[in-house]
């Protein structure tokens, strides 16, 4: 019997049976969009005469895909047909580079020899392939603690969604507030650790897709403000320092973005933004409170620390060293001075004890000398209060004294003993070993004498 399309939906309608054994199922089973797709059936039982799809929930004219007579190889499109399905002699349905659009619920109808029915249900998904979400952000810099962070993940696609933060998957904590479709994340008073990077990933069981990062700053500080000695020796509350020394500040916090600073010096400001401060040369002038303060333009926080700074109260002993410590007449001899104050503010000296009559020379801070009374034109001051006495005669021979007077007002007195040797004549090798480990031969005697100690040892 020859069938039509017009009488094989007549038929279906009037012989549907209620024992249907068909089952449907797709090849592949999760397709891509397109793919090509076959609806494979299962348990077709007699000899089938016709077959009829539906892309649809029910058997209705408006879901027909196609009809197709077997004994003729005939098919008739339906209303729901795309131009990509087509029958086949088994009863299955190809569907030619899927779309998104093919997902859905199929039936197919069958017709036999007794012209009864039976009906197969199957489903078919086919997954897009997803294009890049995008993830957008409320503020990208925000302040800790203030600000609230909401990140939007944009997708056209119904897809999963998932997120990144700097590359590794971000579990949503209870402090992150995710939305029930997962594609917003919203964070009350946000916190540093959360600054980074965040990405969001659409994904299908065949396609994933993951978005361009999102960089998120969080301004924050400044926090424990200090002041570091050389930029990593902590200082403490005071610095002691040697005089004319010198010294590196270094002022540091915890703070994003770095901050701007502010140096002062008891209380004053000082011209200085960087974030350390020298102390050159250090005197008692330099002696006090410094203060570091940090201010953040973007928290619009600020904070501050203190350190004193001090001349150290070491003091080394001084001392005088005679070079050379056996001077002759006739050489130059230098008054060597060790551990003189660094904090020096004048310096005299004197032959014998320190009185105005005595006075060699005087040097003030500037450098300059200024000769004494006692001085005969042979004496030279040196700013490390050494006295250089030239062309030596035995009346130079004697005591000499130091005084010192710091920038606090200390003064200090010192002495010493200098000895002259007489000059050595031709044939006085005995006397020249004499003259250079004695006591000093008494000044201002002739030559007659001179000659006569010469040929003999003396007493030096």
């Amino acid at each position: 019997m020859a069938l039509t399309g017009c009488s094989w939906l007549f038929l279906s309608a009037a012989f549907l049976s209620a024992g249907a054994e068909i089952s449907i199922t797709p090849e592949p089973a999760q397709p891509a969009e397109g793919d090509n797709v076959t609806l494979t059936v299962h348990g077709l039982s007699g000899e089938v005469l016709a077959y009829n799809w539906y892309a649809g929930p029910t058997l209705s004219l408006t879901y027909l895909v196609a009809s197709y007579i077997v004994s003729t190889g005939d098919e008739t499109p339906g209303p729901a047909h795309t131009g990509r399905e087509a029958v086949r002699p088994d009863g299955g349905l190809d569907i030619r580079g899927a779309l998104p659009g093919h997902s859905g619920t199929y039936i197919l109808q069958t017709l036999n020899r007794q012209l009864q029915t039976d009906v197969g249900y199957g489903h078919v998904q086919v997954y897009e392939i997803l294009a890049q979400p995008v993830v957008t952000a409320n503020n990208t810099a925000l302040v800790e603690r203030r600000d609230t962070l909401r990140l939007v993940c944009s997708s056209p696609s119904p897809a999963e969604v998932r997120w990144f933060f700097n590359g590794e998957a971000l579990p949503i904590a209870i402090r992150l507030g995710q939305s029930p479709d997962g594609r917003v994340l919203t964070r009350h008073g946000v916190r540093r650790e959360e600054a980074g990077a965040y990405q969001c990933e659409v994904w299908n069981p065949v396609s994933v897709s993951r978005s361009e990062p999102v960089n998120l700053t969080v301004y924050y500080g400044p926090e424990r403000v200090a002041i570091l000695q050389d930029s990593t020796t902590r200082t403490g509350c005071t610095i002691k320092l040697d005089f004319n020394t010198s010294l590196t500040l270094w002022c540091v916090s915890q703070s994003c973005p770095e901050p701007e600073y502010v140096w002062a010096f008891n209380g004053r400001a000082l011209k200085n933004g960087q974030d350390h401060l020298n102390i050159t040369s250090m005197t008692a002038a330099q002696e006090g409170t410094y203060t570091c303060i940090a201010k953040n333009p973007k928290t619009l926080l600020s904070g501050s620390a203190s350190v004193v700074v001090k001349l150290s109260a070491a003091a080394v002993a001084m001392t005088i060293v005679p070079v050379p410590t056996r001077p002759m007449e006739g050489q130059d001899v230098t008054l060597t001075v060790q551990g003189y104050p660094k904090d020096l503010l004048v310096y005299a000296w004197y032959r014998g004890p320190a009185s105005e009559p005595g006075r060699l020379l005087s040097q003030l801070p500037s450098g300059n000398w200024i000769a004494g009374p006692a001085h005969t034109g042979r004496e030279v001051g040196f700013a490390n209060c050494s006295l250089l006495v030239q062309k030596l005669n035995l009346t130079d021979a004697g005591r000499y004294t130091l005084k010192t007077v710091t920038l606090q007002g200390k003064t200090e007195t010192l002495e010493v003993e200098l000895q002259v040797a007489r000059e050595c004549v031709r044939g006085c090798i005995f006397s020249d070993r004499r003259s250079q480990s004695g006591a000093l031969s008494p000044p201002g005697r002739g030559g007659k004498h001179r000659q006569r100690v010469d040929r003999r040892p003396q007493q030096t």
